[in-house]
C-alpha cells in the first residue's frame, strides 16, 4: 500500500471516529487506559465504512464443569470477496463475573455456604454461583463481539487509536480503578490536548483579534474564551492579547486630531473641480508654517490645470 493510501485510510478511520461514532456509544474510556476501547457498535460502524462482511468459525472447548467457546472471525471485502483479516475471541463461564449472580435474599438463604458469597463494594451484594449451561449462549455471543472487535481492529489498523477487550472489564473492577486511582482515571477522561499556535499562524490572529476588539465586537475575555475552544496559548501570546486595548489607546493618542501634510496634498491632487481645491486650499493654514509653500505651490499649479481644461 503505497504512502498515500495510508494516509488516506487513517484520516477516513479519523473522519469516521469523529463525524459518526459516539462516546459511550461506539467507544468508552476506561480508567487508568490511554486510549478509548472500541465497542461492538463501533466495530459495526467501521466495517460499514471499510465494506467488511464478518463470518464466523467457533471452537467449543467446554468441559463438564465449564463453558468455553474460542471464535475466529474473518472479515472479507463485501465487494470482491478478499479476505481482509482475522481475529480472534474466547469466553468462558469460568471468569470471574460469569460465575456469580445477584440473589434474593430466599434464594441465598436456600443456598449451600459453599456456593454463596456476599460481595463488597460500594455496595455489598448477595450472590450464587451461576450454572454454566444457562450461559452457555451468552458467553458465546461475548466470544463472537471479543472476536469482531479483534478482526475490526486488525483489518482497519486502528490499534493506535482503539483497545480491545477492556469493554469487557468487570463493573466493580472499573469502579475500583476509579475510586482506588483517581489520577488515572482523570487521564482516561481527559480530553486530548488541543493545538497550539505557532508564532507566524499567532500573529496572523492578532490582526483579526485585533480588529475584533477595536470594532467592540469582543473584549479581550470574550477572545480568550473564544481561543481557548480551539488551541492552546502559552503565557506571553496571552499577555500579548491582554495588551491590545492599550495598544489601540496608544495608536489613538498617536494619530493627529487635524489633517496632515500628506491628507492636505492629497485632497489638492484628486480635487476634480474649484470648489473641491478651495476647500482643500482651506486646510492648508492647519499646517505647520514651514510646510505650507508646497502646499500652495500645489494648490497653484493644480488650479492651473483645471482652468485649462
Amino acid at each position: 500500500m503505497a504512502v498515500a493510501d495510508i494516509i488516506s485510510h487513517v484520516a477516513l478511520v479519523q473522519e469516521v471516529m469523529r463525524a459518526v461514532m459516539k462516546q459511550e456509544v461506539h467507544y468508552g474510556i476506561i480508567p487508568g487506559t490511554d486510549k478509548p476501547t472500541l465497542y461492538k457498535q463501533g466495530a459495526e460502524v467501521l466495517c460499514m465504512a471499510f465494506r467488511v462482511a464478518d463470518s464466523y468459525q467457533v471452537e467449543d472447548l467446554s468441559t463438564a464443569d465449564v463453558v468455553r467457546y474460542r471464535v475466529t472471525c474473518t472479515g472479507v471485502h463485501q465487494m470482491n470477496g478478499i479476505v481482509l483479516g482475522t481475529g480472534m475471541g474466547e469466553a468462558s463461564s469460568g471468569e470471574e463475573k460469569y460465575k456469580w449472580r445477584k440473589a434474593w435474599d430466599e434464594e441465598f438463604d436456600a443456598t449451600p455456604a459453599n456456593l454463596r458469597r456476599i460481595k463488597s463494594g460500594k455496595y455489598k451484594t448477595k450472590q450464587v454461583r451461576t450454572e454454566p449451561a444457562d450461559l452457555a449462549n451468552t458467553i458465546l455471543k461475548m466470544a463472537n463481539k471479543r472476536a469482531k472487535i479483534a478482526m475490526t481492529i486488525n483489518v482497519t489498523a486502528c490499534g493506535d487509536m482503539f483497545g480491545q477487550d477492556l469493554e469487557d472489564m468487570d463493573e466493580a473492577l472499573r469502579d475500583h480503578l476509579t475510586r482506588h486511582n483517581p489520577e488515572a482515571a482523570a487521564a482516561g477522561t481527559a480530553k486530548p490536548a488541543l493545538p497550539t499556535q505557532s508564532d507566524e499562524e499567532f500573529a496572523k490572529n492578532m490582526v483579526i483579534w485585533t480588529k475584533v476588539i477595536r470594532l467592540k465586537k469582543k473584549d479581550v475575555a470574550g477572545v480568550l474564551a473564544t481561543v481557548a475552544t480551539v488551541s492552546t496559548l502559552t503565557e506571553a501570546q496571552i499577555e500579548a492579547i491582554k495588551g491590545i486595548p492599550a495598544k489601540l489607546a496608544a495608536e489613538a493618542q498617536a494619530e493627529p486630531s487635524g489633517p496632515t501634510f500628506a491628507s492636505v496634498s492629497d485632497a489638492i491632487a484628486k480635487a476634480q473641480d474649484e470648489d473641491a481645491l478651495n476647500l482643500a486650499a482651506d486646510l492648508i493654514n492647519s499646517i505647520p508654517e514651514q510646510q505650507r509653500e508646497p502646499l500652495n505651490a500645489a494648490y497653484d499649479a493644480r488650479r492651473a490645470e483645471l482652468n485649462a481644461d
